[in-house]
């Protein structure tokens, strides 16, 4: 790399950058298409007005129907799951003071930066082949309020050993912390069906982005268990984004209706596509972990700030700098791309490594 080329620093330096020969394994926006249902007659009018600050009501009853022993009151719609992150966090800051919240390492790289902003600190447990090794937890977890769990994991793939999660529940119970459930990967799990952490302590975040391919809408939201949590993140709300957008929410509703098999038929291709380019990135050279779920692979890569840049302006290929998610020496793709431009991608990949196997570790 030149003197004169700088090293991409950020994932912000990626967003939205499309066409004009580049392969993104960037940014996790699935190329699918939504559920055509979400179109048709969308003239009403009060879809234009100011909503409720909660959310719409017919949302929030139809969510409620998918989880057990929830009410409608206990949701509040949100600006995609990061909304929701923050208002969570938020409140946490307004109820107890600056206390600790535990995220997983790696972690999805606005987990940080959301903590700190709402004036908590972050401290951190290692993941154990891409999955909590609970021994550490159990130290890391005393003294803080909240811990952040996202199984299936962005940006690992990996998913939460079942009893694992289990004793979660149990340490975080006994010791009055929060479980804060991140599950916007939910539907996309590849060997079993989705756990979902119980608890009066928990509060579980999704969005309708991924499953249903609407990340520009931006249709989050948050249920928690405990009352004090919602209606702090409600008055909030009022004060920053006041409602989500109320169009985007009818269409998230439309959604809720589509088939079963809708969801499966987009998880057979993320499937297919996750074993494409995990042979492929094999057969490269790559040490990587499997993904269960979700739609990304973080393979091992040395210097891989320097990768990253380099395979940017001298490929045409947009990968994400481990480093961004605590996780240095790694690279992480999303395979969020048809199965085409993978191939091309990888093609690119290996003319990169051409004479740097020893990168590889």
């Amino acid at each position: 790399m030149s003197r004169k080329t700088k090293l991409i620093s950020s994932p912000s330096s990626f967003i939205g950058i499309d066409g004009d020969g580049y392969i993104s394994f960037g940014s996790g926006q699935p190329d699918l298409p939504p559920p055509r249902e979400i179109f048709r007659n969308l003239e009403d009018r009060r879809l234009f007005r100011y909503g409720l600050i909660q959310g719409e009501i017919k949302l929030r009853q139809a969510l409620a129907k998918e989880y057990p022993n929830a009410r409608p009151e206990d949701f509040v719609i949100t600006n995609g799951a990061s909304e929701a992150l923050d208002l969570v966090f938020r409140a946490i800051r307004q109820m107890h003071g600056r206390v600790k919240v535990l995220l997983c390492q790696p972690y999805y790289y606005s987990y940080p930066p959301l903590v700190e902003l709402a004036g908590l600190i972050p401290v951190y447990t290692r993941l154990k082949e891409g999955r909590i090794d609970i021994e550490d937890f159990r130290k890391k977890v005393r003294g803080v309020k909240a811990v952040l769990i996202n199984s299936p994991s962005n940006p690992t793939g990996r998913i939460e050993a079942i009893p694992t999660l289990h004793e979660i529940e149990a340490i975080t119970q006994k010791l009055g912390v929060y479980v804060i459930s991140d599950e916007v990967y939910k539907d996309l799990i590849y060997v079993r069906g989705n756990y979902l952490i119980k608890g009066r302590h928990v509060i579980t975040v999704n969005s309708f982005s991924k499953t249903y391919s609407m990340c520009g809408l931006r249709i989050g939201y948050l249920w928690a268990r405990d009352r004090k949590i919602v209606d702090r993140a409600i008055d909030i709300k009022v004060h920053t984004s006041m409602n989500t957008n109320t169009l985007a929410q009818e269409m998230a509703l439309r959604a809720m209706d589509v088939p079963q098999s809708f969801v499966d038929r987009q998880t057979k291709i993320w499937r297919e596509r996750r074993d494409f380019i995990c042979d492929g990135l094999a057969n490269l050279g790559f040490s990587l972990w499997k993904p269960e779920g979700a739609f990304y692979v973080l393979p091992k890569i040395k210097d891989s700030g320097r990768v990253v840049s380099e395979l940017f302006y001298k490929h045409k290929v947009i990968t994400y700098d481990g480093a961004w998610f605590g996780a240095p020496g790694r690279i992480r793709l999303s395979y969020a791309l048809d199965v085409e431009k993978i191939k091309e991608g990888l093609a690119r990949i290996g003319t990169y490594l051409k004479g740097k196997e020893n990168w590889l570790v």
